[in-house]
């Protein structure tokens, strides 16, 4: 208990450090929300990375599908690595970081009211963000409550307002750079962490040969093909169909979702891209394949996991009961690893929130003339706001019976990203988009997702996600070849001046 509770400590002196040293870099609006756009490609590869797997992901994700498509849970990791992050960065890095440099775009409200000329579709984008990233915020509380239970018999209530406090402390005070820092020690930890673990915990069932044999022998009861044998060691697992919907909505969804995107506006040019690129996808092969290569051994415990009132497995207990009886220091190292994806993602979330919510609804709307001092204030003020409501969602969730909660923070990902992936993909490279086209983009994401989650007319909120993001890509372009286009002169400047330095190594900052 003492190494555990001293490892924990050691955590959070680093963190608040990072926090305190990275004061200087957050003294105006474009150095705390993009950290003057001078970050440099390890330090926003491991903040894409860390953004992109938190406790979610670790604790609820790997063991809930790890559960239902054993060691084929591992396709999902490796689409997040190659589509959500080597693609992501190829595809949107170099040409996000120009055009916003271009139009001086900090926020992705920001970059839709420049791109298209609305001022309105700027507001409708920034009210979305606002709505549908709280939840998620909240979501990232979920997989800390059994760890520490199980490692320090502490309430779930305490880890969640010590990890609210820390996070507030140390993004308040340095911005976009703090996060940043702290993402790269938080994600080596995350590195070093799921390796550990993994081959703990194989050792732990006689090793990877006698738990794959093991795996293999458990039946399958996954509905309509029961009668597959081994199932959960096979290439594709029992339920192929639903599998490649988690994977669309895990991996393509990043290039939709503000938080993830907002990386690359800050990188220090568009040549470091290409290295970026490669740092994010090793991280992601590693954190994300471990993760869900883990949860596939999830059965291995099948009786000793927690069953809810249906009957059906507490899919957010497998994890942690995979790790029950690993050694003490790895026990520690685990929690922080997990404090350290939750607290990674909660900083990228509330800063995002912050200074969306800011720069797009507040300033020029509610404030006509807002000032350097007072815009940086108010993003301040919102981040312990948002960090406080979060918790609070949080706690509403683990301690009533309200599943509204939880039916919204499922859906979250997917009405983001079916908003937001065409219109600024699309954006990005095509002239002849249309503001109408992103309107009916907005309008079909969100009816879809918000209707599935009423009337449940598709079996998963995943599918229902991915389908959206998917008409994304077809309703985008289908809207702007029957809409007006876009006046020729201006959008061919836009393109030509966004465009120009592309290639260059590095994009003056003025």
């Amino acid at each position: 208990m003492f190494l555990k509770i001293l490892m924990m400590v050691f955590f959070f002196v680093v963190t608040i450090a990072i926090g305190f040293m990275t004061r200087k870099s957050a003294t105006n609006v474009d150095g705390f929300v993009l950290g003057g756009r001078k970050v440099g490609p390890w330090l926003t590869a491991f903040a894409y990375g860390t953004s992109y797997f938190s406790a979610v992901v670790f604790i609820g994700y790997a063991g809930q599908f790890g559960w239902k498509y054993g060691m084929a849970a591992l396709w999902i990791g490796l689409g997040n690595a190659f589509i959500g992050s080597l693609l992501a960065w190829y595809v949107l890095g170099a040409r996000t970081r120009a055009m916003t440099h271009h139009l001086g775009s900090q926020t992705m409200p920001e970059f839709f009211g420049a791109r298209f000329g609305s001022k309105a579709l700027r507001i409708a984008a920034a009210a979305i963000i606002f709505v549908f990233l709280i939840p998620y915020t909240a979501s990232v509380y979920n997989g800390l409550s059994r760890l520490f239970d199980m490692a320090f018999g502490i309430p779930f209530e305490w880890a969640i307002i010590v990890m609210a406090l820390l996070t507030c402390i140390y993004v308040v005070l340095g911005g976009y750079m703090a996060t940043a820092v702290n993402d790269f020690v938080q994600g080596c930890i995350m590195l070093g962490g799921i390796i550990a673990v993994i081959a703990a915990v194989l050792l732990g069932h006689g090793g990877f040969t006698e738990a794959v044999i093991t795996l293999s022998q458990i039946p399958n009861d996954t509905a309509g093909t029961e009668g597959m044998q081994g199932a959960f060691t096979s290439l594709f697992g029992p339920d192929l169909i639903n599998l490649a919907g988690v994977i669309v909505l895990t991996s393509l969804g990043t290039w939709g979702l503000p938080q993830m995107v907002q990386k690359f506006y800050a990188i220090k040019s568009t040549a470091n891209i290409k290295r970026g690129a490669i740092i994010s996808t090793a991280f992601a092969l590693i954190v994300a394949g471990g993760s869900y290569f883990l949860g596939g051994f999830g059965r291995l415990v099948a009786n000793d996991v927690p069953l809810t009132a249906a009957g059906t497995p507490v899919f957010d207990a497998v994890v942690p009961t995979l790790l029950s009886n690993i050694p003490d220091l790895l026990i520690g190292l685990t929690i922080v690893l997990v404090l350290s994806a939750s607290m990674s993602t909660l900083s990228s979330l509330v800063l995002t929130s912050s200074s969306t919510l800011t720069l797009d609804f507040i300033k020029g709307n509610f404030v006509k003339k807002m000032t350097e001092k007072t815009q940086l204030v108010s993003i301040r003020l919102l981040i312990v706001v948002f960090v406080i409501i979060s918790a609070a969602i949080a706690l509403i969730q683990y301690s009533s019976s309200v599943t509204f909660i939880a039916q919204l923070m499922s859906i979250s990902w997917g009405a983001l990203a079916g908003s937001f992936l065409a219109p600024f993909l699309y954006g990005l490279y095509w002239k002849r988009t249309t503001t109408a086209s992103v309107w009916a983009c907005f309008i079909f994401a969100l009816v879809l997702v918000c209707s599935n989650m009423a009337f449940g007319f598709i079996n998963s909120p995943i599918n229902a996600g991915a389908l959206a993001m998917v008409g994304g890509l077809v309703i985008v372009p289908l809207v702007s070849l029957i809409t007006p286009r876009p006046d020729k002169q201006e959008i061919d400047s836009l393109f030509a001046d966004s465009y120009r330095n592309l290639h260059d190594t590095q994009i003056d900052s003025e």
